[in-house]
């Protein structure tokens, strides 16, 4: 996308500078998706519709602007909103082009070990990028992180991985506190500790979470559960790394990374009252959303697999009436429901013959009729593209109306609430901030 001449020196100058180390990641085997490197002097539709096509399947593109000066932040958040990672101006030094680079093919190379499969699993591009996020924390930093996400979108088992990727040397152990289960008159010794004769029936000296996760990681699941005292109490040894065992005047040290997990939205309780400000931005240091898993259907069906897979790792096929099942059910318990479901559906199942829709539990089988709009939307949509498709209709206009009604219909759905809409497609709200511009604009003309 070099379009002056004048540039075209610089540009071969560029070229010649990042082409070995790109061909390098290339040949590497890879990742997620090589990282890739676009040239360009000129912001302008063509360029954007360029960017969307080689950052499709989460592929790590970063724009490079050749001059400086073609760089404006508008231009620069455009280029973001279309999907690339990101965003510099060509300062005539190839080391900053090559760290990037360089970082990317390592985070991709670790998203895609054994290590982080055991925990997280996923193929579309949003779990992509959230699995990107997890590697990236928990393997080149220690601060504190808060994942935030419903119920049984995997935020524990994201804080297992990250405490595993820790690069910390001689790191101690992982400890988890459900902070729903921990009773206010017991909380002090729950996570301080106590002395022998602190209380009635403390007959020895016992210690707390902070003791035990000493030169490790605390995991606090839930914690925006936790009662205003004792997050002031929770505060004062994120700060000061000390606290005091009940029934004890001796300071004790405790150095641990903490992270953190909740179903509340942490920013709406501060401003309630309901949760320390203070408290919040010391856990949000790193904050990762794990994302429902109704905005990630593409993952359903390689879930579903690993859930029926056996001790050899291997799963029974899925007959094409159960797969569609799958994926037009809703999941309230999003990650955990589907696991469930497939748990009744394994045990139901007999021999090494795919998965039919006699395994299906009764009650799945009712809902599965309620759902039948839901399951041929996918055959609907390629009668209208057929259509499309004989009346000479371009490609790129297919596209660009499918997306026009998709956006349409969320923006419908989630009375124009740009947060929920970009939740139910799965995509960022600067994504349709960006869309509503090109609107305007292209009405304007």
């Amino acid at each position: 996308m070099i379009n002056a001449a004048r540039d075209r020196a610089g540009a071969a100058q560029v070229i010649r500078s990042i082409t070995t180390f790109s061909e390098e990641v290339t040949d590497d085997g890879g990742g997620l998706g090589v990282a890739g490197v676009v040239l360009f002097d000129l912001v302008d539709e063509g360029l954007l519709e360029l960017v969307r096509e080689l950052c499709g399947g989460g592929r790590r593109v970063l724009g490079v602007a050749l001059p400086e000066g073609a760089l404006s932040g508008d231009a620069a958040w455009s280029l973001l909103g279309a999907g690339l990672s990101d965003v510099a101006a060509w300062d005539g030094c190839a080391d900053g082009v090559r760290l990037r680079l360089e970082r990317w093919a390592l985070v991709d190379r670790l998203a895609e070990s054994a290590l982080v499969a055991e925990h997280l699993i996923g193929c579309s591009a949003v779990w992509r990028e959230v699995v990107r996020d997890v590697v990236e924390v928990g393997f080149f930093s220690d601060v504190n992180v808060l994942l935030c996400g419903e119920t049984g979108t995997g935020k524990e088992l994201a804080g297992q991985l990250i405490h595993s990727l820790d690069q910390r040397p001689g790191k101690a152990e992982l400890v988890v506190v459900d902070c729903t289960t921990i009773i206010p008159s017991l909380s002090g010794s729950e996570l301080f500790g106590h002395e022998r004769g602190a209380f009635t029936g403390a007959v020895a000296p016992r210690d707390g979470a902070f003791a035990l996760a000493d030169g490790g990681t605390l995991f606090l699941d839930e914690v925006g559960e936790l009662p205003l005292a004792l997050q002031a109490e929770l505060l004062r040894v994120v700060q000061e790394g000390a606290y005091k065992r009940v029934g004890s005047n001796r300071w004790q040290r405790s150095e641990f990374r903490l992270v953190c997990a909740t179903n509340r939205d942490l920013s709406a309780e501060c401003k309630a009252g309901r949760f320390r400000t203070d408290l919040f931005f010391r856990l949000a240091a790193a904050t990762i959303r794990m994302p429902a898993l109704r905005e990630r259907p593409q993952d359903i069906l390689c879930l579903a697999e690993r859930f029926l897979a056996g001790r050899d790792g291997a799963a029974p096929a899925l007959s094409a009436p159960v797969r569609e099942l799958l994926q037009a059910r809703g999941y309230p318990g999003n990650v955990r429901d589907l696991k469930q479901l497939m748990a009744r559906i394994g045990l139901r199942h007999v021999g090494a013959g795919p998965v039919t829709v006699g395994d299906v539990p009764p009650s799945e089988r009712a809902r599965a009729a309620g759902d039948a709009e839901r399951v041929g939307w996918r055959q609907e949509l390629a009668r209208a593209l057929q259509h499309a498709v004989a009346s000479g209709v371009p490609l790129r206009q297919i596209v660009d109306a499918a997306r026009e009604v998709a956006i349409s219909a969320a923006l419908s759905g989630a009375d124009g609430s740009l947060r929920h809409a970009a939740s139910r497609l799965g995509v960022t709200d600067r994504t349709l901030q960006l869309h509503r511009k090109r609107q305007r604009a292209a009405r304007a003309l």
